[in-house]
């Protein structure tokens, strides 16, 4: 199924086609196959994990190293937003704590000063957390985004000899 979305092609060319040239934008960054989407989703799924600003920017600094599609990836990169943060910090600060074997902060203080004061251990339990997390999810959606994919066109082509037979 995911792959009829992104296949939908007609003859003429599109809009994106004549940006493309217009621009002189390498094709590869918004290639409609397999790998490209599989890797723009799980790249931008990746920094999307990570706790900074501007992330799109992270989804950026990977396209002269990967080839991908870059509109999916700075897509998926919008789940983080301002409504999932506090819980998505939560987890990779808990998570990270228990990589570190460290024991959560106690009395919690909504100030400026507790927060300057206890940084240091919440940053590098929150980052640890956060990579695991990007890393083991990364890993894990790459994966069965091409194992879908590939069972999708496994059964079109069954379908498709099948009905060949009928005939």
């Amino acid at each position: 199924m995911i792959r009829k979305i992104f296949k939908k092609q007609n003859n003429k060319p599109s809009k994106i086609d004549k940006l493309l040239d217009k621009y002189n934008l390498p094709r590869a960054y918004f290639a409609k196959n397999r790998k490209s989407i599989t890797r723009g989703i799980s790249i931008g799924a990746f920094w999307a994990l990570i706790p900074m600003p501007m992330q799109m920017a992270g989804v950026m600094a990977v396209t002269p190293f990967v080839k991908f599609n870059v509109p999916i990836a700075i897509a998926v990169v919008w789940l983080s937003n301002p409504i999932t943060y506090p819980p998505m910090f939560y987890i990779e600060y808990v998570t990270g704590n228990w990589l570190l074997g460290r024991d959560s902060l106690a009395n919690i203080e909504l100030s400026m000063e507790w927060f300057k004061a206890n940084w240091d251990l919440i940053a590098t339990s929150m980052y640890t957390g956060a990579l695991f997390y990007a890393t083991v999810v990364n890993f894990i959606m790459y994966h069965a985004l091409n194992w879908l994919w590939i069972r999708s066109v496994k059964k079109h082509q069954e379908r498709k000899s099948k009905k060949g037979n009928n005939l």
